[in-house]
């Protein structure tokens, strides 16, 4: 698969509400997240389906986007820009893809801190509703 047939695809997913099913069509099932807010990676296709899931619930409001996209191969970095309760956000996606467009590891990283901390915050109350 094309680098921009890679980008096409995430963005797709994303512009369609992070869906379960989207989600999954796009992610390795040995898929590793690395969030900003969790120490360990988080590893395997459902417990990343559920991060990002949630993510994009919290982090995905009207103002959401990405400001620049540098594409390597199967790298890409997404630059995003958002805001929380009156928080501004500016955070990086590392997405890396296999050969065949699938997402084998994703990483967040944001700033500033006092971000990472309602991320924190809002992130452990989706990840718990979600769990039902």
């Amino acid at each position: 698969m094309s680098e921009q047939g890679k980008l096409e695809r995430w963005h797709a997913v994303i512009s369609d509400g992070s869906t379960v099913e989207g989600l999954a069509s796009i992610l390795h099932e040995d898929a590793v997240f690395h969030s900003p807010v969790v120490h360990s990676p988080q590893k395997g296709r459902e417990i990343v389906i559920a991060y990002l899931s949630a993510a994009g619930k919290v982090l995905g409001g009207d103002d959401f986007q990405y400001v620049r996209e540098i594409v390597d191969g199967n790298d890409i970095v997404l630059e995003f820009t958002t805001s929380l309760e009156g928080i501004h956000i500016n955070g990086i996606d590392m997405i890396r893809f296999d050969d065949d467009g699938q997402i084998v590891d994703f990483k967040v990283m944001v700033r500033p801190l006092k971000a990472v901390n309602k991320i924190w915050d809002m992130m452990a109350a989706q990840l718990e509703a979600q769990r039902g």
